[in-house]
């Protein structure tokens, strides 16, 4: 597996499809061989009026998109912050409070006696979770097994007939939206995948374009925010020449990608990674290059089942933006 863009043609005629499979094969020498098929649904809390004096401020969301036989799930949770946003304002507050504690003349207001051990920053604590929680979950059916033996109050945002008949605390397993499309190789270079978005009435939404250049699992970009011109240039060239077609390609920064990707430490996780560093430090026969000295998540971003987390979540993330999920 190799680095992938995505792009999406946001207006896309019913013949869309054609136009591009033709494209592919006619002038990129491509060949078809399979079928692409996700799909996407979305869940919303039911916390509002089923707890005895409790109203909530906002209501959570989820999204799952099934590929293959994984389901990635976000979870967005407006009521907390984002992990950027709380370490933000614990440096604002740590840097307000170091302000606070000098005084014009220069003495250390916190320490007006002139004691050695000023009173320290108050610990603030960490939220049980931050605003949005990235899952793999697997088989696709473990979702509703976890959501129905907890008894979890999520319904359909867009109710579908698969879940006319059930309760509403039940969470419906139809879904909402889904891509149906091709896979296509150019060369051995290239994977390509192209395909319809249709919303469970039939109605299209669009289309999705993958580009994965196979050779290279680490591709950076010239610009932050941008994705890289191989890629971008490739998909840009299989798509057919309409006017007025509405482009637009499907990028994360790295920051927010590190943002997505962060796991909370366990107790203890910190201690077990200084020794296994001693360790390391220790052995004459273990020594460090520059490849090694990458992140794992960096190295390992396009790479089995992490490259189709992010392309996972670019959907997910470009999908919710347009308000279609």
């Amino acid at each position: 597996m190799g680095f992938t863009g995505l792009a999406r043609w946001v207006n896309a005629p019913t013949t869309g499809l054609d136009l591009v499979k033709q494209n592919i094969q006619r002038n990129q020498g491509g060949i078809e061989r399979g079928r692409w098929s996700l799909s996407v649904r979305s869940l919303r809390s039911t916390f509002s009026g089923s707890i005895p004096n409790f109203q909530p401020t906002s209501e959570r969301a989820l999204c799952a998109l099934t590929m293959n036989n994984s389901v990635f799930v976000l979870i967005d949770d407006p009521a907390v912050p984002f992990r950027w946003e709380f370490t933000q304002s614990i440096a604002q507050a740590e840097a307000q409070y170091s302000a606070s504690a000098t005084v014009p003349d220069g003495s250390d207001a916190t320490n007006p006696q002139g004691q050695a051990n000023p009173p320290p920053f108050p610990h603030i604590p960490e939220p049980p979770h931050y605003r949005s929680t990235f899952l793999t979950v697997s088989p696709p059916n473990a979702l509703e097994q976890l959501l129905g033996q907890l008894r979890a109050r999520w319904t359909s945002t867009r109710q579908t007939s698969s879940s006319t008949g059930r309760g509403q605390n039940q969470p419906t397993s139809g879904h909402q939206l889904v891509i149906e499309g091709s896979i296509f190789t150019i060369g051995n270079d290239w994977l390509i995948k192209v395909g319809n978005v249709l919303l469970a009435g039939g109605a299209l939404k669009g289309m999705l374009l993958e580009a994965e250049y196979l050779p290279l699992t680490v591709l950076r970009p010239q610009h932050e925010n941008e994705a890289p011109e191989l890629v971008s240039n490739l998909l840009a060239s299989i798509l057919p020449n309409i006017p007025n077609a509405r482009t637009v390609a499907i990028t994360i920064s790295e920051a927010q990608w590190e943002e997505v990707l962060w796991k909370r430490s366990e107790p203890g996780d910190e201690e077990e990674k200084a020794e296994d560093q001693k360790m390391d430090d220790d052995d004459p026969y273990i020594f460090e290059n520059e490849e090694d000295a990458m992140d794992n998540a960096e190295k390992d971003d396009w790479v089995g089942i992490d490259r189709d987390r992010r392309s996972a979540f670019l959907i997910i993330a470009a999908l919710k933006n347009e308000g279609i999920l």
